[in-house]
């Protein structure tokens, strides 16, 4: 590999192993397989960067690489959920105060409990349309799917994740 593609791949892991590892994780709720398919997603990313026409898709083109090797780890696994999640916190605050702190992190439980009780396709639509704020483009070809399936996925994906939350006790509030 030449050394313009090392850096190059450097620099892409620095600017998205996070977010790339945190949307594998909510597909396999194993933090240490999570992490293992975060650097399979970039060691392949690096194999055919060189090959890559549209760099200004680059985000897009490596959540579809981490979505194609998770699918195919649960397919060989035969991946069954696990119960834990980690709270993950998208909160922009630097220091919150602790009891901020807590909040923040009992509705991410809440949250993410809610999200591991849907269907894969829904945790899937939600993750990368709400959590990691792909367009409704970047999410179709990330999943393979059409735009309008992508949108109708994610309303129905929503209203189910408003009803476990409800059932959970949690009131969803909509934003205006």
């Amino acid at each position: 590999m030449p050394r313009n593609n090392n850096v190059e791949i450097l620099r892409l892991y620095d600017q998205y192993s996070s977010r790339i590892l945190k949307f594998i994780f909510v597909l396999t709720k194993d933090y240490y397989a999570s992490e293992d398919l975060t650097q399979d997603t970039f060691i392949k990313a690096s194999k055919s960067l060189s090959q890559l026409k549209n760099k200004e898709k680059i985000e897009t083109w490596l959540f579809q690489i981490a979505h194609n090797i998770t699918m195919d780890y649960i397919r060989r696994k035969k991946f069954n959920v696990l119960e834990q999640l980690i709270p993950l916190s998208r909160e922009k605050e630097i220091n919150p105060s602790t009891e901020r702190a807590i909040i923040i992190t009992e509705n991410c439980k809440e949250l993410y409990d809610a999200l591991s009780k849907l269907k894969p396709t829904y945790r899937k639509i939600i993750t990368l349309r709400k959590i990691e704020e792909l367009s409704i483009t970047e999410t179709s070809k990330v999943l393979g799917w059409s735009e309008s399936k992508v949108k109708s996925t994610l309303s129905r994906a929503i209203k189910a994740l408003r009803a476990e939350l409800e059932k959970g006790g949690y009131i969803y509030e909509q934003s205006s």
